[in-house]
């Protein structure tokens, strides 16, 4: 596990299904968005995760519609239900224990959803993120990881990324960072490289230079 062994110059977090579980409230928004567009919900359902809403919408494909305008129902719906959206069990004190110009959220949700859902789950607001409004191309595109460490300061070689879903890990995979995934909202168990399932036993030191280390204590 690359975690284990490295200290990491910043770590970059996605932000639904990592930090905080949404999975009940963007469901009940985007099954109610798929019936009134005729989509069967139970197949559509599983391509909202890790993805902005634009793309989501523009993948269906769907005939005369004003995307503009379907983006803004759906963001207005998710900001309005955060019912039920809570932090990922001991996130919030290992996002304590780190510095804040050394981690950063990376997002296919819009800042004024960020916002409303890490509110919400009782998560603090990062110093430096990344949303959906900021990159041209989202996951599984890189874009937004390679801008997290910009913005940031950091060689994205040097950082790591918490993610859970298949487009956000592979858009930390195509961006050259090391990958950590976090189960947590999983239904089936993680296959394939790191994985946690859940912060509570993560500790973190800190280096002199700022640099971070993390040991998860499975023992």
């Amino acid at each position: 596990m690359p975690y284990r062994e490295k200290t990491y110059a910043a770590l970059l977090f996605d932000m639904d299904g990592t930090l905080l579980s949404s999975i009940a409230a963007a469901e009940r928004v985007w099954s109610t968005w798929a019936r009134r567009h005729g989509l069967d919900v139970e197949t559509f359902l599983p391509t909202i995760h890790g993805v902005r809403a634009a793309d989501t919408i523009r993948k269906q494909g769907l005939p005369n519609i004003d995307l503009e305008a379907e983006v803004a129902w759906v963001e207005r719906a998710e900001i309005e239900d955060v019912d039920g959206v809570v932090p990922i069990d001991g996130v919030v004190d290992f996002l304590n224990a780190l510095p804040e110009d050394r981690w950063a959220i990376v997002t296919s949700a819009t800042v004024e959803l960020a916002t409303a859902r890490l509110d919400a789950a009782g998560i603090k607001r990062p110093r430096h993120w990344v949303t959906a409004e900021d990159v041209k191309r989202g996951k599984p595109a890189p874009d937004c990881f390679l801008l997290g460490a910009e913005r940031l300061g950091v060689d994205i070689k040097d950082c790591l990324v918490f993610e859970d879903a298949p487009a956000g890990i592979e858009a930390a995979r195509a961006s050259g960072a090391d990958l950590l995934v976090v189960t947590a909202t999983h239904a089936h168990p993680h296959k394939e490289g790191s994985a946690i399932p859940h912060y509570r036993d993560l500790t973190v030191a800190v280096a002199d230079n700022g640099g971070i280390r993390i040991t998860y204590n499975d023992a």
